[in-house]
């Protein structure tokens, strides 16, 4: 197998504060969205001063930023889009993310030297479909999530444009997201970057001649979540999709939280690299595993990519995502022994918390000598986004992760 190319780690940037994370944490690339044309409208997204100041900050550690333009547009979209392509290439990204084949020509003519990647929202899955892109211009397709390995393969060689798979995050349950039922049921439409994720509601079923008879689909009398699929993990396939020849491994999160996207992104960027490191030799770290269990999800599994998963690919007794440990902050500064922690969650003197950095690992600490951002001391930290300090026996890097471990439930 050739790997003088390595597959790069591809992380989302919902906003500022996340795509800085993500490039902390290792990402070789980070996707997001300006203020217009995205699927993740609700995100935070990014205005123009954030984009130029978090583009400069990825081009400074030799990372690269790709833009979403990836809605399927309408008439007036068409006539206003030129002028928004342009502030994107303006502000230095280095490729457009496209769905629409309008979008993707109208692209094509203004910025006849940018790369443009295909979506997933364009549902490539044969590769009569990649070759059809390569063939207009494309760089890069961003396959569809339904695909078995095999079928990659076959797609792998019959096309030379760079491939792109999802391995790591929320999976929707019509193929490819190209679901209706928000627009539906809320007038929001997924295809626009408004779903209302009407696929996590709970749902029973009605007969025709009993009308206000609610009949659980399953056994469950609370209802059953028919649509709710499971998350994906693909952390210990790397050298198979390696081996593939899939150039960008894609975490889905941008409407996810910062600590999201550190943690995922530093547990793929030691796995790709761990493999890259020793190819004949790899063996996933149960390791890698905990730090995925640390963060907000719903059970996992392999998707498509190991075959059809059927009826595992579902969740049907909740929408509820559990997590071992949650967030409280993020280290700002660290001096003379003693760590600057920008809160996210309250936390208190005497406690047990964790301490996970971008290049180090998990490590406990007892809190104490607690202080507020004014130096006084305090018993109890509470106020979000204050900056307090407390002892730690060991050097920790900026933008370290403090986190605890929830308490498991009777």
């Amino acid at each position: 197998m050739n790997l003088t190319k390595k597959p790069e780690i591809l992380a989302p940037a919902g906003d500022l504060e996340k795509l800085k994370m993500a490039v902390i944490y290792g990402a070789d690339a980070v996707y997001l969205a300006g203020k217009m044309y995205g699927m993740r409208a609700f995100a935070g997204n990014f205005d123009e001063e954030d984009l130029r100041e978090g583009i400069a900050f990825a081009h400074d550690r030799d990372v690269k930023v790709y833009a979403t333009v990836n809605i399927f547009a309408g008439n007036d979209d068409i006539r206003d889009i030129p002028a928004y392509l342009t502030s994107l290439a303006d502000a230095g990204v280095d490729a457009l993310i496209i769905a629409d084949p309008g979008v993707f020509a109208l692209a094509g003519e203004v910025l006849p030297q940018m790369p443009r990647h295909i979506s997933t929202q364009a549902n490539t899955t044969n590769w009569r479909a990649a070759r059809f892109w390569q063939d207009q211009g494309a760089s890069r397709v961003v396959l569809a999530r339904e695909l078995s390995m095999e079928a990659i393969k076959e797609i792998r060689s019959h096309t030379t444009m760079e491939l792109e798979l999802f391995i790591h995050g929320a999976m929707c349950w019509a193929y490819s997201g190209r679901c209706y039922l928000s627009q539906y049921m809320e007038g929001r439409s997924a295809n626009r970057g408004e779903c209302a994720q009407a696929c996590r509601w709970k749902y029973h079923l009605m007969e025709e001649k009993r009308p206000g008879e609610y009949l659980p689909v399953e056994e469950d009398e609370r209802g059953t979540y028919i649509f709710n699929a499971r998350d994906l993990r693909l952390i210990d396939h790397i050298p198979q999709l390696t081996a593939l020849g899939i150039d960008s491994f894609k975490i889905e999160g941008r409407m996810k939280s910062a600590y999201y996207v550190a943690t995922v992104t530093r547990a793929y960027r030691r796995a790709l690299d761990t493999y890259l490191a020793d190819p004949d030799h790899f063996a996933p770290d149960p390791n890698w595993h905990e730090e995925l269990e640390k963060i907000s999800h719903r059970p996992y599994s392999t998707g498509f990519v190991t075959g059809n998963p059927g009826r595992d690919g579902q969740v049907y007794e909740t929408t509820a995502q559990v997590a071992s440990h949650e967030f409280v902050g993020v280290v700002r500064e660290y001096q003379q022994g003693r760590a600057v922690v920008e809160m996210r969650n309250r936390f208190a003197a005497g406690e047990t918390l964790e301490i996970v950095g971008p290049k180090t690992d998990s490590r406990e600490i007892t809190v104490s000598n607690l202080k507020s951002s004014d130096c006084q001391p305090i018993t109890d930290a509470i106020r979000v986004q204050e900056h307090v300090s407390f002892d730690v026996p060991f050097p920790v890097e900026e933008y370290s992760l403090v986190r605890r471990k929830v308490p498991e439930r009777e």
